[in-house]
């Protein structure tokens, strides 16, 4: 009788910012179109459709003026790469951050707010991505949440997720909570 063969040892190559970049550089990634990298993962993501990218760009173009009037110092910036820890660097929709200009991914210690536009990704943008961004300790997150016309707004980051959440409607004024004097208009983003 012969014997079964043993299985063939698998495991998952949980790779770092530095193996993406590589890969990517390289050119490996060429066939992935958009991808970031979440827990180790390349993650190819979702194509975008007008209803999400004028939902990002309008909102993207809204913060930047209202960041400019304010003084903050802070630039909005659509689609950047964010490095959160060694085996993160997921691209948000928009980032909030000290400093738009540079080489690589912009510095996690430098973002001020990240927004996740969610057509078909609500769940994982409230759920994998608020807990990855609040351990990083990215001080607000807001979610643009187009099917329910609703903005998800996280801040008080903790090792557990977000302490604090609320929700403002499509047509209300959304107000930062960690940043002093921003607030922008709803209406018409979608």
């Amino acid at each position: 009788m012969n014997a079964m063969p043993d299985p063939p040892v698998s495991f998952r190559p949980r790779l770092k910012v530095a193996d993406f970049l590589m890969l990517a550089e390289s050119g490996a990634l060429a066939g992935a179109t958009k991808s970031e990298l979440l827990d180790g993962d390349i993650v190819c993501m979702n194509a975008q459709f007008r209803r999400h990218s004028f939902a990002k760009n309008e909102l993207t173009f809204r913060l930047r003026i209202a960041l400019r009037e304010n003084g903050s110092g802070l630039t909005a910036m659509a689609e950047a790469s964010v490095a959160l820890s060694p085996f993160d660097m997921p691209e948000p929709d928009i980032v909030v951050t000290t400093e738009p200009l540079g080489a690589g991914a912009v510095r996690a210690a430098t973002v001020a707010l990240l927004v996740e536009v969610a057509d078909t990704t609500l769940d994982r943008d409230l759920g994998y991505k608020a807990a990855l961004y609040a351990a990083a300790a990215v001080p607000e997150y807001w979610v643009v949440d187009l099917a329910a016309r609703r903005i998800h707004r996280r801040w008080q980051p903790t090792s557990d997720g977000y302490a604090a959440t609320d929700q403002v409607a499509f047509g209300e004024t959304i107000a930062a909570v960690t940043i002093a004097n921003l607030r922008i208009a709803t209406d018409a983003i979608d």
